[in-house]
């Protein structure tokens, strides 16, 4: 337990007193840990019948309970147990993936039969074309069937979301809906359900601290913002006050994006120079002389600076040396030469749980003081509002609460978010709701409460990047109310 030194009389007249930081009570789920042995050779239509087959029965549910007695003109709803099996004329209503085919979407195919190779994740801010083209269906294992209507026009929905349509087919072949269902919020665990509180766990109000979007640079040192927040960490800053919020905060959460994707113009000017008498730089993989440790050095400088007063859990992001692919693994340890001493040794983390330093996936389930979090970089909610245009004063947070209600983590992958091609099961679909749902690099902090219709409360965070706001947001462990404070220079802040 580290001490946070403040102010008291001693023996010798000095000022000094001594705050005890909170313990943190933490544990990980492992939920989207890839085998060693992993293949990448499968298709991904398994993925997308693993998704259905897991949500099926919970859509339905839902619909059942909506649709039961349902009746227009004196005919009742029917259930199709496919999409096909509508028919003109009836009313009925049925469950599938939805499919967004839009003008502006990538298309692995179209890529191959042109350049034969695959390009990059698409850098498009929206794939809709605003002019009416998009068109909407839902499939299943037998077949796709076009859907229209109002209703998908009040609605936020994207590829992969699995959903029951209430209508009737019309004699285009298309389904006109006029009603929809969702998986809605799964079953919320009670505090403390995984596992029991330790002894040693503070009866005080402790906090959480969140932050993203470090964007160390191999240009310059550890930036002032960057050492105000270390210090505020650490409470070596600020009055007594200052010291006793530094001294609730149990664990620090770093969502993504710890390393910056820019480079100073002499850098890449220089690593392109054609050097006299030697030969030109690689062109395709590995290239020495264009390696550049400084970023992971200064990152891995700042987290040991906090390591002995503070736990630290770290995400990769869409910048950070990971896996491009979905869910991304954990930064390896050997990228932090200085703060791995602080991390488990990987033969017993399964036995001893992890270390006070976690590097672990994105996205992750954790268990932080009893409550169960699911955290993640920015990849899945910015594909999402590629999809969709929402009028909504907060577009993040509305794209968060309907990933929750569609039960699923990364409902685009694997069609515009590239990700691991499962089999057997869909780890993206949520199994137990969170109590708190934080999503790193966004463009501004925002909160809100998200209540289910059985009584679920989620605590949904969009986390902005520091490095752009200076922001770090705290989150009250007792109450889960959040806070956010800014670090800066004065006359860079607004007043």
């Amino acid at each position: 337990m580290d001490s946070i030194n403040g102010q008291t009389m001693n023996d010798n007249g000095q000022q000094k007193y001594s705050i005890e930081r909170a313990p943190s009570a933490y544990s990980t789920l492992d939920t989207f840990n890839l085998e060693k042995n992993r293949s990448y050779k499968p298709q991904f239509a398994g993925l997308y019948f693993a998704r259905l087959t897991s949500l099926r029965a919970a859509v339905a549910k839902t619909a059942l309970a909506a649709w039961d007695d349902y009746e227009i003109a004196g005919e009742k709803a029917q259930r199709c147990s496919r999409v096909l099996d509508v028919r003109q004329g009836q009313l009925s209503w049925a469950v599938g993936t939805v499919y967004m085919d839009m003008s502006l979407k990538p298309n692995i195919l179209e890529d191959i039969s042109k350049d034969h190779w695959l390009s990059a994740p698409s850098g498009r801010t929206t794939y809709s074309l605003q002019d009416g083209s998009d068109q909407m269906m839902l499939e299943d294992e037998s077949g796709r069937l076009r859907l229209t209507g109002g209703m998908l026009e009040t609605t936020p929905l994207v590829t992969g979301c699995i959903i029951a349509v209430l209508g009737t087919e019309r004699d285009t072949g298309d389904f006109e809906v006029i009603d929809l269902r969702l998986a809605e919020l799964p079953t919320q665990p009670s505090r403390w359900e995984k596992h029991s509180p330790p002894s040693s766990v503070s009866t005080t109000r402790n906090k959480i601290a969140f932050v993203s979007g470090l964007s160390m640079s191999g240009s310059s040192a550890i930036s002032l913002n960057l050492d105000l927040l270390s210090e505020f960490l650490r409470g070596e800053a600020g009055a007594a006050e200052d010291q006793s919020t530094a001294a609730s905060i149990s664990r620090l959460v770093i969502l993504g994006n710890s390393l910056s994707d820019s480079l100073e113009p002499e850098t890449t000017t220089t690593a392109n120079m054609k050097p006299r008498g030697k030969r030109l730089a690689k062109k395709y993989g590995y290239d020495s002389s264009t390696y550049d440790p400084a970023p992971t050095a200064h990152l891995d400088t700042l987290l040991s600076s906090l390591l002995p007063a503070l736990p630290i859990t770290i995400l990769p992001g869409p910048m950070d040396p990971s896996t491009v692919a979905i869910p991304q693994q954990p930064l390896h340890t050997a990228l932090f030469p200085r703060s791995r001493v602080y991390a488990s040794v990987p033969a017993t983390r399964a036995t001893q749980g992890p270390g006070w330093f976690d590097s672990t996936t994105n996205p992750t389930e954790v268990e932080i003081e009893g409550w169960r979090m699911l955290l993640a970089s920015s990849q899945a909610v910015e594909d999402v509002l590629r999809y969709v245009d929402i009028p909504d004063d907060s577009p993040v947070l509305q794209v968060m609460e309907s990933m929750l209600r569609w039960r699923c983590a990364a409902p685009t992958a694997p069609d515009t978010l590239w990700c691991y091609p499962y089999q057997e099961q869909d780890p993206f679909v949520l199994k137990a709701c969170p109590h708190v749902y934080a999503v790193g690099c966004m463009p501004e902090y925002e909160s809100r409460i998200l209540e289910g219709d059985d009584g679920q409360i989620v605590r949904v965070l969009a986390i902005p990047s520091f490095d752009e706001t200076g922001v770090v947001v705290l989150l009250d462990t007792e109450t889960l109310e959040a806070e956010s404070i800014r670090f800066g220079i004065m006359h860079t802040m607004d007043r």
